[in-house]
């Protein structure tokens, strides 16, 4: 494999992060005694502005960055909240406003979705993300860059120690 010094697509990056919302307060960060977070550049493993801005940095680069929702977890679409019979639920499942579960889609991809509400029979669920419509901002320190591999490339994502893991 080749030195890299600085990010272009396909290569493997390495990043501490913390995620902040508009008022400052933590949503996420890897920074306390957590492992940096791999990802394959360009390959959407990661939220579109976070791909891009991460293009031409060199390890140890710090840098705070601003993503709009377009750029983040997306706008939040109305589309995305359902209202649903109770008979779509297992039928022993106890449901709650606040409860987070996953579905399956038409296509069989697993979605994920909060309930909202229960009111009867009615079960009124969001799709959305629940970081959607958000402005995120980001701290990011570049730990590693390395070349993927041919596996890595072919799979769409960086691989633990050893090859395929999952």
């Amino acid at each position: 494999m080749t030195k890299l010094s600085e990010i272009v697509e396909g290569v493997v990056v390495g990043i501490y992060y913390t995620l902040k919302d508009s008022s400052g307060e933590v949503i996420d960060t890897n920074r306390k005694g957590g492992e940096p977070m791999f990802f394959l550049q360009g390959a959407g493993n990661v939220v579109k502005g976070l791909d891009l801005a991460v293009v031409g940095k060199k390890k140890n680069d710090f840098f705070e960055l601003e993503i709009a929702p377009e750029d983040g977890y997306g706008v939040r679409s109305e589309e995305a909240i359902r209202k649903l019979p109770r008979s779509v639920f297992p039928e022993d499942a106890p449901l709650e406003a606040g409860q987070r579960f996953t579905a399956q889609d038409d296509q069989g991809r697993m979605v994920p979705g909060m309930i909202v509400e229960v009111v009867g029979d009615e079960v009124t669920v969001d799709h959305n993300h629940p970081l959607a419509g958000l402005t995120l901002f980001f701290e990011i320190t570049i730990t590693g860059i390395r070349d993927a591999t041919e596996e890595e490339r072919t799979h769409g994502h960086p691989h633990g120690p050893g090859g395929h893991h999952h």
